[in-house]
């Protein structure tokens, strides 16, 4: 069996709080890309509506993104922000304007494995530029603000947009990927956490938070659904992908879910009054 981590209760840091208990738990099962193009869109829906999938994170200015939002508002669709820094704006009404921000930006980021680390000032304009550009259209699109917010190639943890403070306070973000000790270098665990403990500061997060792939051996994909019991967990898949597609829509899922639910929507459980600190 693979450990990854502890099953042990989770804290969490509030502000004027110390450490707080958490009171519930959840599974939830995040499709990216939603309205990156008609197959990311439809595959996503159909596993929503299968309930093994519980939200998805939408993209702005792309091909399928006024269909899939007008879906997500008849479906009852949990969609947040999957913001993007690093791949083509399609659709028609993109402005030259964002994919010549979007070219720079681009560039930078994907130029080195370590560049989203780095904090480039000449291109801070550019960065507030296409995050408050997404987060209009989303507006726009769905009638509300994102409450919730990730990022494409996970670039919404790029230095330049964390340090910006670009994503507004209070929202949902995504965490860094969680790892068992071990499994990555002592440096990159640090900077993972130190991350995460900076983004709690003014953002809400899962306990944890996983990629679905790989899907073998079963039993990390059952590890991660117990610890799901006593922890918030957030799972992202690519439905688009046709062993994911098929591994969630078959019994190998079904047997790993042991009984246990896939939440309805993206939902983050209050934190206990009861400090612990």
């Amino acid at each position: 069996m693979v450990q990854l981590v502890s099953d042990a209760a989770p804290t969490r840091e509030q502000p004027g709080k110390g450490k707080v208990r958490i009171s519930r738990a959840g599974l939830t099962l995040n499709a990216d890309d939603w309205g990156r193009d008609l197959k990311n869109t439809n595959r996503a829906l159909e596993c929503i509506q299968k309930r093994v999938i519980s939200s998805a994170s939408a993209m702005v200015f792309m091909e399928d993104s006024s269909r899939s939002a007008a879906l997500a508002l008849e479906h009852g669709v949990d969609c947040g922000l999957h913001l993007n820094l690093t791949t083509p704006f399609l659709a028609p009404q993109a402005q030259p304007a964002l994919n010549r921000h979007l070219e720079r930006t681009a560039g930078f980021l994907r130029s080195h494995r370590l560049a989203s680390a780095l904090y480039r000032p000449d291109l801070a304009a550019s960065f507030a530029y296409l995050v408050q550009a997404q987060l209009d259209a989303f507006e726009r699109l769905y009638g509300a603000p994102p409450q919730r917010i990730d990022g494409h190639h996970h670039m919404h943890l790029c230095a330049n947009v964390i340090r910006q403070k670009l994503l507004p306070a209070s929202t949902i973000v995504r965490r860094n990927f969680s790892f068992a000790p071990g499994e990555k270098s002592a440096i990159n665990r640090w900077y993972r956490a130190r991350q995460d403990r900076r983004l709690a500061r003014r953002h809400r997060m899962t306990d944890y938070f996983y990629s679905l792939p790989p899907l073998r051996p079963l039993s990390r994909v059952q590890h991660i659904v117990r610890l799901a019991l006593s922890a918030e967990v957030e799972v992202e898949t690519h439905p688009v992908n046709d062993d994911e597609y098929r591994f969630l829509t078959g019994n190998e899922f079904e047997q790993c879910l042991a009984g246990q639910q896939v939440s309805r929507g993206y939902h983050l459980a209050a934190a206990s009054s009861e400090s612990s600190a």
